[in-house]
């Protein structure tokens, strides 16, 4: 019998939603290896007996479901569909009202009993656009109070010698001009687009407690510096993504030290989560980020003059009130207008939808094809379905990366299976939006993770450009960079070319040469097709058909090719048809497939 408990299918999500206005993509989950045959049955809801049968293919498997899709194109999008299920000599109906067996019940005229699953109409407004340039897109992250000193004049006083050890409080002069002066490395080294984490103003080296969402930091620069940035960037085709903190803001903030010094008397005072009146640090009396009000711990009030602990804090903002809103948004607006291409959201999570709703509208009604990612590090469906983000950083895939290639905690299929159930989760154009990343200024850095074995990163990267979504690169990786936990992951970019790791930079930028030149890799569909020792995965778009292949053993591995030559755009190695491919331990290939 069939496992219908397994069974599952929900309209209006990611089992069921539009690519276009004419085009849907309808999903079903089973039990592995349970069915042999799905069919979708499918038509316009007023017209029933205009109904299409069609084949349902398998388009992957996690450690407990198999999924299967089907694309629809359709001229009316007033939709009534069911699914034909097979086992053996079993097949049943699944519809909205159940399951049926065929042979007892009329579709077409027991309406009573037999109820189809209905998508009513496609209406465009509800289509994800994802921004147009996104499938290309090769993202690189910039930390930037540690990139590049471009103008001392404007450093915090008492800067640290670049290059020292990194602390949460001190402080080496990164800037924005310093970006502006490193455009040469980062179009050489082929990337498209920045994010960088905020650059408003703000009293930590890390800028996620704003105090003025209206101004750039002094210390990076000011609103023509960013200005020339998005202009020299967008000249050299590369995209700028800003970070922006609207869950809390720093309690330098001058509305909530008014809130601090005024209480109830405060006209500030329902524009955060105060519990009561007056203002309490000691204990808090208002909502913040994290476990505590605090950046970071108890450690913050270390060596801090009375009072000085409410500059130090980080107050929830209350994104509900109209007044937070018109002024957040304004800030949002103004800055869009600058010529930035995007906005990555910290803790996003945490701050009301309907806040992101008028967020979206506020950016994309400035520009159509601006990218928003959010920073969830959980399942994020509820704000992947177009009204909200396109997608966020996918923290998903990263832990499982960590897993595989870093630690040899989980098996290739494994590995696999953990892909199969993230993609399953959001719709296509989401999965097409996601940041990928190995580490970020929020993690240890991925080289120390691996414990230094620079064959388990760099098989990372290889899968990391060449998987669905935006590969994003943490800077300095590309060179060898490394760095523990917050802050040691915070370093400074050595920019002596002495040392870096050259042979890592230049894998590096193959990578990223194959990721801008390969419509497979940017569009194509994925099927993993691993064994026990190799990770496989195929890209396939139109006629090109390229096949990943990494090896994240200490020993050799073979993979047998199919009936058709292919050439390693890696290393340069021709394979006869019907062979196998020898992958060097710690290795990865990319084959073009005839």
């Amino acid at each position: 019998m069939m496992n219908r408990q397994a069974i599952l299918h929900i309209p209006k999500s990611s089992y069921a939603f539009p690519l276009s206005t004419s085009d849907i993509r309808i999903r079903l989950r089973a039990g592995k290896g349970d069915l042999e045959r799905v069919r979708l049955v499918i038509g316009n809801q007023y017209l029933w007996d205009t109904r299409q049968e069609f084949e349902m293919q398998r388009s992957g498997s996690d450690s407990m479901f198999d999924y299967f899709e089907c694309d629809y194109h359709c001229t009316d999008t007033r939709l009534g569909y069911y699914f034909l299920l097979s086992r053996g000599e079993e097949e049943i109906i699944y519809a909205e009202s159940g399951f049926l067996d065929p042979e007892t019940v009329d579709i077409d005229k027991d309406r009573m009993r037999f109820v189809f699953f209905q998508f009513p109409y496609i209406n465009g407004i509800d289509v994800h656009k994802k921004p147009s340039w996104v499938n290309e897109a090769v993202f690189y992250q910039i930390f930037p109070e540690r990139f590049c000193n471009g103008d001392p004049d404007i450093s915090p006083e008492d800067t640290a010698e670049w290059g020292d050890k990194p602390t949460p409080w001190n402080y080496f002069g990164g800037d924005l001009q310093g970006i502006i002066q490193k455009l040469p490395y980062l179009e050489e080294l082929g990337v498209t687009a920045l994010y960088l984490t905020p650059i408003f103003e703000a009293l930590s080296n890390h800028k996620y407690d704003t105090v003025d969402y209206t101004r750039i930091d002094p210390h990076f620069g000011d609103e023509s510096t960013l200005v020339e940035l998005v202009q020299k960037a967008h000249e050299r085709g590369i995209r700028i993504m800003l970070d922006g903190v609207f869950n809390h803001c720093g309690g330098g903030f001058r509305q909530f030290m008014d809130v601090a010094a005024h209480g109830e008397a405060s006209p500030y005072k329902d524009w955060f989560h105060i519990h009561y009146f007056p203002v309490s640090f000691d204990p808090f009396n208002f909502e913040g980020f994290g476990s505590t009000a605090y950046v970071t711990c108890a450690k913050a009030r270390e060596g801090l003059a009375p009072g000085e602990e409410k500059k130090w804090c980080m107050p929830k903002l209350n994104t509900e009130n109209p007044e937070v809103m018109e002024y957040l948004l304004g800030a949002v607006a103004k800055w869009t207008r600058t010529g930035i291409d995007g906005w990555r959201l910290d803790v996003s999570d945490e701050v009301d939808a309907n806040f992101w709703r008028e967020f979206r509208k506020t950016v994309r009604g400035i520009n159509p094809d601006a990218v928003i990612i959010g920073e969830n590090w959980w399942n994020a469906q509820p704000w992947l379905r177009g009204d909200q983000f396109d997608g966020v950083m996918n923290y998903a895939v990263q832990r499982a990366s960590v897993l595989y290639f870093a630690q040899n905690r989980i098996s290739p299929r494994q590995f696999e299976e953990s892909l199969t159930e993230y993609l399953m989760r959001y719709s296509s154009q989401a999965n097409d939006s996601m940041l990928n990343l190995l580490d970020s200024h929020d993690t240890p850095r991925f080289i120390n993770t691996c414990g230094g074995n620079l064959g388990r990163l760099k098989n990372a990267a290889a899968f990391q450009y060449t998987y669905v979504g935006m590969p994003c690169t943490y800077y300095g990786t590309e060179i060898g960079m490394t760095g523990e936990n917050d802050p040691d992951c915070r370093k400074t970019f050595d920019w002596n070319e002495e040392n870096w790791d050259h042979e890592l930079r230049a894998y590096y930028q193959k990578l990223i040469a194959l990721r801008k030149t390969k419509k497979a890799l940017q569009r194509g569909s994925v099927r993993f097709c691993s064994t026990e020792n190799v990770f496989a995965m195929e890209r396939v778009w139109e006629n090109e058909r390229l096949l990943v292949l990494i090896n994240n053993t200490e020993d050799c591995q073979e993979y047998p090719l199919s009936r058709a030559k292919a050439v390693d755009l890696l290393g340069g190695k021709e394979y006869a048809a019907g062979g196998s491919i020898e992958l060097a331990p710690y290795s990865a290939a990319v084959l073009a497939v005839e």
